[in-house]
């Protein structure tokens, strides 16, 4: 399936079979922050009813924004952590995957979902508003696609006056402003990703990572591949390490991929002293302390994963010099 067929499986959708759901996110009874995200988290389906209106423009919205991306004519490929995301539409298959979202679409979706009664209801409780989700439902009731956006806490309002400021809204038959006291939610015209046979199509890597929690497992795996660095003797500067992977998600993904092909665990005089050659051949210096890859700064750090990424390649046929740390080994023929 693609992404054109799953628009016209939703334009084909009446706007009476669209439902709206919140996700909620917390902790599971007896978890603490400390362990592994994939394990710690629990995350509930609630439905929320929404008027003719609501539901009209969930579906034109929705269509609206696949087209967009059909337009680009993107590249379709399965999920890689650190490929560049602006020129590819990405695909994660749930299948022989196991992570705690998942429950969200092979068993909550599939039933029929909690309701509640109002967005106050769903913010008192220990739980945090994490995304919302629109259901589709095509030719029959076990056929569906399910889009979801990341919601963010300045997405919701209900009673902000305790935080020192207050929501208005400009009445347009009174000409005047007054004080909105109702409870709102932003349903923007974004979509993060397409959910349909048990595949997840990709528009917004970020946010994506976010929802199903990619991005704190990748920064959970990005800890234990430094402190393996700090460990090895060979890096100096391990507290800057440890801050800058708490200040930059960035950091992460370039970390997995030094992880990966483990050259920082066998550093040697040798391979800096050729580490240093590739990275002077094109303009950065690898920053050296003694016999010591020393990190003080961002740019430091930037360099070192570099050099130890394999960022630095060449096109066999053309001869041209790369930098991505994106791409797969490839195997030569025998």
């Amino acid at each position: 399936m693609n992404l054109g067929e799953l628009k016209n499986k939703i334009l084909s959708v009446n706007e009476q079979e669209v439902k709206l759901y919140f996700v909620t996110r917390a902790l599971k009874p007896g978890m603490s922050k400390s362990n592994k995200a994939r394990d710690k988290y629990l995350f509930v389906v609630y439905q929320i009813d929404c008027n003719k209106e609501i539901r009209e423009y969930l579906h034109a919205a929705t269509c609206s924004q696949i087209d967009k991306t059909v337009k680009k004519n993107f590249d379709m490929i399965e999920y890689d952590i650190l490929t560049d995301d602006t020129e590819h539409l990405f695909t994660y298959p749930i299948k022989n995957k196991v992570f705690s979202f998942s429950d969200v679409v092979t068993n909550q979706l599939q039933k029929i979902p909690q309701k509640v009664n109002s967005i106050a209801e769903l913010v008192s409780r220990e739980e945090e508003l994490w995304a919302y989700c629109v259901e589709f439902t095509c030719d029959n009731s076990e056929d569906k696609i399910f889009t979801f956006r990341k919601i963010l806490p300045s997405k919701v309002g209900v009673d902000e006056k305790a935080k020192g400021w207050f929501r208005a809204k400009f009445d347009t038959q009174s000409k005047q402003l007054s004080l909105l006291k109702e409870e709102t939610v932003n349903l923007d015209e974004q979509i993060d990703c397409v959910f349909y046979d048990d595949t997840f199509y990709v528009l917004k890597k970020v946010y994506f990572e976010q929802i199903i929690g990619l991005q704190e497992e990748y920064k959970e795996k990005a800890k234990e591949i430094a402190a393996e660095m700090i460990n090895s003797g060979s890096f100096i500067g391990g507290d800057k390490l440890n801050e800058l992977i708490e200040k930059k998600p960035s950091i992460h993904k370039k970390l997995i991929k030094v992880g990966k092909l483990g050259g920082y665990k066998n550093i040697t005089a040798q391979s800096i002293k050729s580490m240093k050659k590739i990275c002077t051949k094109y303009g950065d210096t690898l920053p050296i302390s003694g016999d010591k890859l020393s990190i003080d700064t961002e740019e430091q750090l930037d360099v070192i994963l570099k050099a130890l990424g394999d960022y630095y390649k060449i096109g066999e046929i053309s001869g041209k010099a790369y930098g991505t740390f994106a791409g797969k080994e490839l195997q030569k023929a025998n």
